[in-house]
């Protein structure tokens, strides 16, 4: 399996694309360690992500999310990444030196389906920007910036799995 040198499978993607849920059953089926990089940052500030943003705004939330996303050391690991890590990329070039980054792509339709908790799940909008806008920002970024591009609307989490897992043979 393309892992690189440390066997790790870093998760990139939009919002509700499914990185924790499928990271976490993925390193189970891989018997890998699993890490969620935005619950490291709710352990780090004490604070939901929300919390984070309304207190302190974007720009804080996304300099504590640098800040963990650089200071993740781990070997054999999943590692499901906030949506917005696509804007860091030293951390992803420095997580491409230990794994694959693979991007869990989904529909623009997808993303407003499953978002329905935009208000409290933490996702970091400047005033005035919608889902959609959001979505045509980062897609190219997600694009860039990965190793493998895996389809993550339609089908089971399970099947999610298969094709990460085929897509890394």
């Amino acid at each position: 399996m393309a892992c690189g040198k440390s066997g790790n499978i870093i998760l990139i993607g939009m919002p509700s694309s499914g990185k924790s849920t499928v990271g976490v059953i993925l390193a189970k089926t891989l018997g890998k360690a699993f890490i969620d990089t935005d619950l490291l940052i709710q352990q780090r500030e004490g604070k939901t992500l929300q919390e984070i943003i309304n207190e302190k705004g974007n720009e804080y939330f996304h300099d504590v999310e640098e800040a963990v996303l650089m200071g993740v050391k781990a070997e054999n690991t999943v590692i499901a990444t906030g949506g917005s890590a696509v804007y860091f990329p030293e951390a992803l070039d420095r997580f491409r030196e230990n794994g694959t980054i693979v991007y869990l792509d989904i529909s623009l339709k997808s993303v407003l389906e499953r978002l329905r908790n935009i208000k409290t799940r933490g996702v970091t909008l400047e005033k005035g920007q919608t889902l959609e806008d959001l979505y045509n920002l980062r897609t190219p970024l997600y694009e860039s910036r990965c190793d493998v591009r895996v389809k993550a609307d339609g089908g089971t989490v399970e099947d999610v799995i298969e094709r990460i897992i085929k897509a890394l043979r």
